[in-house]
């Protein structure tokens, strides 16, 4: 992957004056309960650069990725977790996946997403309209990938994703995704929360929490001001007596390479190969993933198709 630069000084300046991005991993009300939180101001401004979203775009992929970097703490090791949603709204969809590690990447279907109208507020449910939000989880030394799949109900991520653990796992879990922008549209704050009721969490506490949840703090707007994740979940979860137990770094990163798509160029039948030998140069492929190009020349292409005879 190459990470595009942060043409605005003072976001650049911004963001590294933050505190790194990161999954932060307690345990409340005595172990009953785990709260993952996540800080993903940087992860998402380089997003942002690197697929060239507007406003919109990058608060509808911005959540996703935020998402799928809570959901990593449902996998361990080398394991990673896919976020898809299919709909027949103008987003038509996108695909996130997070390592373990906290890397993250993924894409819109529809980049820019076509609306006939401005948006009148920050309601995604107009956007995405009928459709299945999936969870996939790919375990190393696995052969095949566990996977769930609910109808969305509410157009809202974090809904629809609390929507799935219920239904597809029954377990009562509650998720909070903010993306805070400042007045000229730059994402000046970014992060998100994920409750998850462990085996023998009383119905009293789950209610606690379900009335915590909508007098939260604004997580993007107290990580804009250099709160970090730790401190927010430590101070808006006080009464549940937090237990930190994990630091996870998070990010935007993407295995993609120059190599790998080499590789793939080689791999090719050979009336493709004869048609891109017949085309325009350069060649440009761009990885969906992280918004990378790689361009190859005519020479290289010719010399790359003839080592592989």
């Amino acid at each position: 992957m190459i990470s595009a630069s942060l043409d605005d000084n003072e976001l650049r300046e911004h963001t590294a004056s933050l505190p790194a991005d990161g999954r932060e991993v307690f345990l409340l009300a005595d172990e009953s309960i785990r709260l993952s939180v996540v800080s993903a101001t940087t992860m998402i401004n380089q997003m942002r650069a690197n697929h060239g979203t507007g406003l919109i775009e990058t608060y509808v992929l911005g959540q996703a990725y935020i998402a799928a970097a809570l959901l990593s703490s449902t996998v361990k090791g080398s394991d990673r977790v896919r976020l898809d949603i299919e709909c027949g709204g103008p987003v038509k969809g996108l695909s996130v996946e997070a390592w373990a590690s906290g890397a993250v990447r993924g894409y819109l279907f529809r980049n820019p997403i076509p609306l006939e109208k401005p948006l009148e507020s920050l309601d995604t449910s107009p956007l995405f309209g009928p459709g299945f939000l999936t969870v996939t989880k790919i375990l190393e030394g696995s052969r095949t990938p566990f996977s769930g799949q609910v109808m969305l109900q509410y157009g809202n991520i974090a809904r629809d994703l609390a929507l799935y653990f219920q239904e597809s796992e029954q377990t009562p879990s509650l998720f909070y995704l903010s993306v805070h922008f400042d007045t000229k549209g730059r994402v000046w704050g970014a992060g998100g929360l994920f409750i998850q009721a462990l085996p023998g969490a009383s119905p009293d506490t789950l209610a606690l929490l379900q009335e915590k949840a909508g007098s939260l703090s604004s997580i993007g707007k107290m990580l804009s001001e250099g709160m970090t994740a730790k401190e927010y979940g430590e101070k808006e979860f006080s009464a549940f007596s937090p237990r930190h137990i994990a630091h996870i770094p998070t990010g935007f990163s993407c295995p993609c390479s120059r190599e790998h798509f080499r590789s793939y160029l080689t791999s090719l039948p050979k009336a493709e190969k004869d048609a891109i030998l017949s085309g325009a140069f350069p060649l440009v492929l761009e990885c969906f993933n992280c918004g990378t190009e790689y361009s190859f020349g005519e020479d290289e292409i010719k010399e790359l198709f003839r080592e592989e005879r």
